[in-house]
Order: structure tokens, then sequence, then C-alpha cells
């Protein structure tokens, strides 16, 4: 797997790179191939490689921050914890929303501790809450691009906030209509992120453009290929 040809960003603390789709960021329990096999590549010069910072489902594309070494790691981890790093999110979700924006304060809780992660609205659970506003749509109403802005962390947060919404996201095979062999691969992206790494210096910033399985859906939302604003 070749992650030079998807570093977006780099300097002396941490690297921002562009995850594809389909592969997890680290080896699970039942082994298999990972993110990680590869990041001896992206050490440039220094003795250990990087890390992460934090994680991405494997389903899920885009924006993933990596720490150099051992103190970039533990800012990042404050940085991630405190909510202090801005994360925007690109999906193609089924059916339409009503209104242009909103924001989603729903707590989460596991399903099923014999599920592994899988997560559902529990008032009991964590706090949870999700911005979103809708960038386009299809002229049917079928499909919806939507802008979210996750302000917790919790695990499959935005994927479980638009299947309560009642518009889940186009392809996803545990919260969604994806779970059939011919369905379309998740249509979530990790648009941007925004790290304010040093104190009095501007943040980092990195935008990482949509993987190819999204833009036919992109397109019939009316996504142009450009940026939105």
């Amino acid at each position: 797997m070749d992650l030079l040809s998807r570093l977006l960003h780099r300097d002396g603390l941490m690297l921002i790179i562009d995850k594809p789709a389909g592969v997890a960021v680290h080896r699970g329990p039942k082994g298999g191939a990972s993110l990680e096999d590869a990041f001896d590549q992206l050490r440039f010069g220094l003795p250990r490689p990087p890390a992460l910072a934090h994680r991405l489902d494997k389903d899920t594309s885009g924006c993933l921050v990596l720490g150099r070494h051992r103190k970039a790691l533990e800012r990042l981890g404050r940085l991630f914890k405190s909510g202090r790093i801005g994360k925007t999110y690109w999906a193609v979700v089924e059916g339409a929303p009503v209104g242009q924006e909103g924001e989603i304060d729903l707590p989460l809780g596991r399903l099923d501790a014999t599920r592994g992660w899988w997560m559902r609205p529990d008032p009991l659970g964590l706090p949870a809450r999700t911005s979103w506003r809708v960038l386009g749509g299809s002229p049917d109403n079928a499909l919806t691009f939507i802008e979210f802005t996750p302000h917790t962390g919790r695990t499959h947060q935005i994927r479980v906030h638009a299947q309560a919404m009642g518009w889940p996201i186009l392809g996803d095979p545990i919260y969604g209509s994806g779970r059939r062999e011919d369905s379309a691969p998740l249509h979530l992206h990790a648009r941007a992120v925004s790290v304010p790494m040093q104190d009095g210096k501007p943040p980092v910033e990195a935008v990482a453009a949509p993987p190819e399985h999204m833009r036919a859906g992109l397109a019939r939302c009316g996504w142009n290929g450009e940026a939105q604003p």
C-alpha cells in the first residue's frame, strides 16, 4: 500500500494522510492487513514510524491524523479528548431531512456487548452531539449530500445519528440498508480536519478529495467536483 502518495500534511510533529476506504486502521482481534502495516513508509528519518492519534472506521475514507513521536501523540490525545480538533465529514444519505441544517443531540450506548462496537441511541449513554447541513440533494429526494460536524467523538456517532434521524448513510452495512453483497460501499468521508497543534500559531488544516465510489452519488446531489462553501 502506497501511503506516500496519500500524504496531505507533514511537519515535525504530525502527519495527515488520506485514508482509503475499506482498510482497517489497525489490526483487529482476528488479524488481517491494516493501515498500520504501511506506517514504516512514513518515518521520514525518525527512528520509529508514526502512530494513530485517532481512529476512522474501516469503510470511512479521508483525513487521518498521525503523531510522529510520543510527545506529539500526547498533545494530539489531549486535543482530541477536549474536542479542540475540528472535524468535517461528507456523506450521502438515503432520503431527505426536514430543513437545511440542525443539530443532533442524542446520547449513545453499546447495542450489545456481544456485538463489538455496534452502538444505539441510549438516554443513559454517553453524550453525543453532531451538527449537520444540507449541501445538495437528488431531484427525486432519494439521496441527500450532507456535511456533518461531530462535536463529540463516540464510536460510529455520525452513522447512528443519521440512522436515528431517518436518513441512514448510503451503503452503511450496520446502520443502513447496505447489507447486501451488491450494495454500495459506505458513503462517509472525513473531508477536513483542523488541528491547533501549537499555541499561538494557526491550526494545521487538511482537506481530502472524496473517494471514487462516492462521486456518482455526490453528482446526483448536485456536486460538480468543486469545493463546497
